[in-house]
C-alpha cells in the first residue's frame, strides 16, 4: 500500500479526521493512480523521505537537534507530489498549495525539502525560499541553514555566504526572494517554496517564480500558508483556482491541491475531534490545551476569535465577524436620567451622517469611586428615512424609537447637523452639564462646527482609522464585557451594538464594520469615537471629576 492509500485508509477508519476538501482530493489522486493516465513511481518520494529522515534534524524548540521523523501526512504529501509521471517521465504536478492552519510543521518540512533538494536534486539548481517580505523569507533561509549546519557541521559538501548557499558538489544552491528584492524576473528557478502567501496583495511574486520555471520539465514549486485577512488579494485567487479543480470546473492536472480545512464553523465549538481537520499535527505537535485555551479566550474576546478561527482553524476571515456576544452588550442597567448628572463635566462624541445613515451623539459621565461609565444618546434621522428605511428587515423601529424620545426625526430628506450642536448645548442649558470636549469624524462637518464654534464647546477630530479606533474599539469591549459600563439599556445602541461586527488586520487592528448592508452601526462607531476621545483627554477629564 503507497503512503497516499494508507493515509487515505486512516482517515476511512476514523483514526485520522480529515475535512471534505482534504479526502476528495485523496480520493481523486488514487483514483488517477489506477487510471492509466500517469504512472506511479514512488522511488524519487522515497529516496528524499529517506534522506529526509536519516540527515535532517529539526530546528525549532522543544524538537531542536532530533531527527526528524515524517508523519502519515507528511509521507503521503510527498509521495504524491513526486510520485505521478507522465507517460513522457516527466513529473505531473509542477505546483502544490498545502494549506494547514499555524504551528503544524509546515516550515520545517518545507524546509527539509528544500534541504533535500539541494543535496540530491537536479545539478545545478536553482532553489528559492520566498515570501511577503524579507524577513519571513529570511526565517525560512535560516531554517535551512541550520539544518544544513547539522547535517554537514565542517561544511565538507555545503558553503554559505551573503547571498546563497551552494553545495559544492553539484553547483545547486539556495537563496531568497521576496516582494522587495529587485529584478525578480529572468531567474531560472527548479524549486521554489513560498510562505505567508495570505499576507500579499497580489501574484507579483507568484508569478515571477512561475515565469522562471517556464522552460523547466519537471520544476517544483510549493505554496505553504495559512489562512489570512487579505481580501481579493494572492491567496484568494490560489484557493479559488485551487477549488474549483477540486469541483472540477477547471481541468489542471499539474497542481496538488491539499488543504487541510474545517467543514463548518460550528463543530469547532462543539467537537475536539474536528479539529485535526485543520490541525493534522495535533497531539503530537501542537497541543490540544493550546486550542483550548484559544477557544476559551474567544468567547470574550473578538480579536482571539478571528484570529484563532484563521489561524488555527483555517476559516477565512476577510469578511466581517460578529464583534460583540449578546451578554456582552445586553444586560440589566440602573436606569438614570440626565438630572442625575445636574451641574457635571462629561465628555462628547458623534457620528454624522446627512441622509441615509443616523447620526447619534453620545455624552459620557464618570463619578468618583465608581467604576461605571454613564452614556447617554440621542440620535437624528431625516424624516424621509422613515418612509423609505431598507434596514426595517434588520431590525429598524425608527417610529417607536421617535416616540420613546431616543430619536429626533428632521424635517425632509437630510440630517441638521446644527440640531446634534443644540442638542449638546442645551445640556449646560437646562442642566448645567459641561462638555469639555466632543470627539467628532470630520466628514459632514462644517454646519456642526460653526454652531459649536458659536456656543464655545471644545470640538476634537477623531479620524476614523485604524490606528486611532482599534485601541478605543478594545477598550469599550473589555468594559461591554466588564458590564461596566451604562447606556440605560437604550434600545437604539443596543440594535447598533448588535448590527456591529469587526475587521482584523495582521497587526492585530481592529475596525468596526457592518455585519450586514441594511444594518446601522452609528451608534456603536459613535461609542468607539468616544471612547478614543476619552484615551486623548483621559487626565484632563480625570482633574475635572476631582
Amino acid at each position: 500500500m503507497t503512503f497516499l492509500e494508507e493515509y487515505r485508509e486512516e482517515i476511512r477508519s476514523g483514526r485520522i479526521i480529515a475535512g471534505q476538501e482534504l479526502i476528495t482530493a485523496l480520493d481523486q489522486y488514487i483514483e488517477d493512480i489506477y487510471s492509466g493516465e500517469y504512472i506511479y513511481d514512488t522511488k524519487n518520494a522515497r529516496l528524499r523521505m529517506e534522506f529526509m529522515e536519516t540527515f535532517v534534524k529539526l530546528t525549532k524548540s522543544p524538537y531542536y537537534g532530533q531527527p526528524l521523523k515524517l508523519m502519515l501526512w507528511q509521507k503521503a504529501f510527498i509521495e504524491c507530489f513526486y510520485s505521478f509521471k507522465r507517460k513522457d517521465g516527466s513529473d505531473r504536478f509542477k505546483k502544490a498549495i498545502l494549506l494547514i492552519a499555524r504551528k503544524n510543521t509546515k516550515s520545517e518540512t518545507c524546509n527539509a525539502l528544500a534541504l533535500t533538494e539541494l543535496m540530491l536534486g537536479q545539478h545545478g539548481a536553482d532553489i528559492v525560499c520566498s515570501s511577503n517580505d524579507d524577513s519571513q523569507a529570511n526565517i525560512l533561509y535560516d531554517g535551512i541553514d541550520t539544518m544544513r549546519i547539522m547535517f554537514d557541521p565542517k561544511g565538507k559538501r555545503t558553503h554559505k555566504n551573503l547571498r546563497e548557499i551552494t553545495n559544492k558538489l553539484n553547483g545547486s544552491k539556495v537563496f531568497k526572494l521576496s516582494d522587495k528584492t529587485k529584478n525578480k524576473e529572468g531567474r531560472n528557478i527548479d524549486f521554489a517554496i513560498i510562505d505567508e502567501v495570505h499576507e500579499m496583495k497580489d501574484k507579483v511574486i507568484i508569478n515571477a517564480i512561475e515565469q522562471s520555471q517556464s522552460l523547466k520539465e519537471s520544476p517544483k514549486e510549493i505554496i505553504i500558508t495559512t489562512e489570512g485577512y487579505v481580501s481579493g488579494g494572492a491567496l484568494d485567487s490560489e484557493l479559488d483556482y485551487a477549488r474549483k479543480i477540486l469541483a472540477d470546473e477547471i481541468d489542471d492536472d499539474t497542481l496538488m491541491v491539499w488543504l487541510y480545512t474545517q467543514d463548518s464553523e460550528v463543530e469547532i465549538w462543539q467537537d475536539e475531534t474536528t479539529w485535526q481537520k485543520s490541525n493534522p499535527t495535533l497531539g503530537i505537535v501542537k497541543k490540544y490545551d493550546y486550542i483550548r485555551d484559544r477557544l476559551k479566550k474567544s468567547r470574550i474576546d473578538s480579536e482571539t476569535r478571528i484570529s484563532t478561527l484563521c489561524k488555527d482553524f483555517n476559516i477565512k476571515q476577510n469578511t466581517a465577524q460578529a464583534w460583540l456576544l449578546e451578554d456582552q452588550y445586553k444586560y440589566k442597567q440602573e436606569k438614570k436620567s440626565l438630572e442625575d448628572f445636574r451641574g457635571c463635566y462629561c465628555l462628547a462624541a458623534c457620528d454624522l451622517s446627512e441622509t441615509t445613515d443616523l447620526t447619534n451623539v453620545k455624552i459620557l459621565f464618570l463619578r468618583q469611586g465608581d467604576k461605571t461609565k454613564y452614556i447617554f444618546s440621542h440620535y437624528f434621522i431625516p424624516e424621509s428615512k422613515l418612509q423609505q428605511a431598507d434596514d426595517k428587515t434588520a431590525g429598524a423601529k425608527y417610529e417607536e424609537w421617535a416616540r420613546q424620545g431616543y430619536i429626533t426625526i428632521c424635517d425632509g430628506g437630510m440630517n441638521d447637523l446644527t440640531l446634534v450642536a443644540d442638542w449638546l448645548y442645551n445640556l449646560k442649558k437646562d442642566y448645567g452639564i459641561r462638555v469639555i470636549k466632543c470627539g467628532y469624524d470630520v466628514k459632514f462637518s462644517k454646519d456642526f462646527i460653526n454652531r459649536m464654534d458659536e456656543y464655545g464647546i471644545e470640538t476634537e477630530l477623531i479620524q476614523q482609522s485604524k490606528e486611532v479606533m482599534s485601541p478605543a474599539m478594545k477598550w469599550l469591549e473589555t468594559d461591554l464585557r466588564a458590564h461596566v459600563v451604562n447606556y440605560g439599556n437604550n434600545p437604539v445602541d443596543e440594535w447598533n451594538f448588535k448590527n456591529a461586527s469587526c475587521q482584523l488586520d495582521k497587526r492585530g487592528q481592529i475596525f468596526c464594520v457592518k455585519s450586514s448592508i441594511p444594518a446601522r452601526i452609528d451608534g456603536a462607531v459613535t461609542a468607539i469615537i468616544l471612547y478614543a476621545t476619552h484615551q486623548r483627554f483621559r487626565t484632563e477629564f480625570n482633574n475635572y471629576i476631582a
